[in-house]
């Protein structure tokens, strides 16, 4: 040891000063154009709460069975069967504990690294080497060592490049955990849309299946009238028409069902053979959008969380890149026993040790370094333009469904008044033929049409 350590400890406490100094830039938040309101107009229910606000990211919020809010006991067991260990789920998991796994390997580099050998050598020198001893000496003899040192090393974050590294890892993470909880989401969606597309194909098919026992009366009626000469082969030919068309219709109704019946299947990670659904037609009103909801679930989706966690990830990677071009510094330290013998190896005369500071710096590489920077700064720019498309999206979606409700209240009114008129014809037609005002055939008709 120096008899002096002023200045060892002097160089030990400028360099744990520095290790303030990080540099690079710090992550915000990029702006992002928000419109003030929405183009589509909300719901009544919406427009009398008024209650439009700044929204707040909210995305680790417990979303809990949202799937139960339609009342349906077999959507709810099938959600239950929506599993991490399905195929769809197990590449975001798998990418998740890769992340996290990351993050443990970025931390350990906040810590020394020490490292223990032993070694035991024998050797024998020449005695025709340059500088040997005149003295008569052994001609057989040889030097043993033994050598059992403890070595540490501790790398200053001067520049707080190890620091970013593992905020760097922590974001990736959050990043992988927002992409498992948006292929979560994703699958309980679909399968939730699924389930209620092909109970739709159901009740079409229930319709088809009255429009045919309709049809085939009709037919049979047209045949009569034509036996009696009273028709024409033609109105037997358009009864025929009208006959086979809902049948073809059937037909194809049964192609799309089952092909949502195999995707349901997959969606459950199971083999569409060991998997369906007995037919059944919707039963029940679609629940009511609440006041606010649109706003809400812009605030709880994970995929712009992800997008977000990943430009942070990405602008930690620039000051990680910055870092490069400044000196690093190590701290040292070594202690152990070396003795010729083993005998005295733990004794204290054989106990050796050392400590010391080291900062290298790379002169020249061909501008590795500026290009990595670079590297760093074009991926940062990606990833923002990612994340603003991403939030351009979801506004989109929040647009794309406030107008489809819109439209479809109007549609919903305009086929509600088509059902109307068309009972009132029936209800007309059945009336005629007990006056003897017309046949049988035309309340047939009617009730087709309604």
């Amino acid at each position: 040891m120096p008899k002096d350590p002023l200045p060892l400890l002097s160089l030990a406490c400028l360099t744990l000063a520095l290790t303030a100094c990080a540099i690079g830039p710090n992550d915000q938040r990029p702006a992002v154009p928000v419109p003030a309101a929405y183009k589509e107009p909300p719901p009544a229910s919406v427009r009398e709460a008024s209650a439009w606000k700044v929204a707040q990211p909210h995305d680790g919020a417990p979303r809990g069975k949202w799937w139960e809010v339609f009342g349906d006991p077999q959507l709810n067991a099938l959600e239950e069967q929506v599993d991490v260990s399905k195929q769809l789920l197990a590449v975001a998991a798998a990418q998740l504990r890769g992340a996290r796994a990351a993050v443990g390997v970025a931390r350990a580099a906040l810590g020394p690294t020490v490292t223990a050998t032993s070694s035991v050598t024998g050797a024998r020198q020449s005695l025709n080497r340059s500088g040997a001893s005149s003295q008569p000496v052994d001609p057989y003899a040889t030097r043993a060592d033994s050598l059992l040192p403890l070595a540490a090393s501790y790398p200053l974050d001067v520049w707080g490049q190890i620091h970013r590294n593992v905020e760097a890892s922590l974001a990736s993470a959050q990043a992988s955990a927002a992409d498992l909880e948006t292929a979560r989401l994703s699958i309980d969606a679909m399968l939730a849309t699924v389930y209620f597309t092909l109970h739709g194909l159901d009740a079409q098919k229930q319709l088809l299946d009255v429009t045919t026992a309709a049809s085939e009366t009709a037919l049979q009626l047209t045949i009569n009238r034509y036996n009696q000469g009273v028709g024409s082969q033609v109105e037997v030919q358009q009864a025929r028409t009208l006959l086979e068309t809902p049948r073809a219709q059937a037909i194809d109704l049964g192609i799309q069902r089952a092909h949502f019946e195999h995707a349901m299947a997959i969606l459950l990670g199971k083999p569409p053979a060991e998997f369906s659904i007995p037919p059944a037609p919707i039963a029940g009103q679609p629940p009511v959008i609440p006041p606010g909801l649109p706003s809400e679930l812009l605030e709880r989706r994970p995929d712009m969380a992800g997008a977000e966690w990943r430009m942070a990830a990405v602008n930690e990677q620039i000051a990680i890149a910055q870092a490069a071009f400044y000196p690093t510094v190590t701290l040292a330290s070594t202690i152990g026993l070396e003795s010729t013998s083993l005998s005295t190896l733990f004794s204290w005369p054989s106990a050796l040790w050392s400590f010391g500071a080291s900062a290298a710096q790379t002169l020249f590489e061909g501008g590795r370094r500026r290009a990595v920077t670079e590297q760093a700064q074009t991926a940062s720019d990606a990833t923002v333009a990612t994340y603003r498309q991403t939030v351009l999206r979801a506004f989109q979606g929040v647009e794309d469904n406030l107008a489809a409700l819109r439209l479809l209240v109007e549609e919903a009114l305009q086929q509600e008044n088509a059902v109307k008129a068309a009972e009132a014809s029936l209800l007309l037609a059945v009336n005629r033929p007990k006056a003897g005002v017309t046949t049988y055939l035309d309340v047939i008709t009617a009730q087709s049409a309604a």
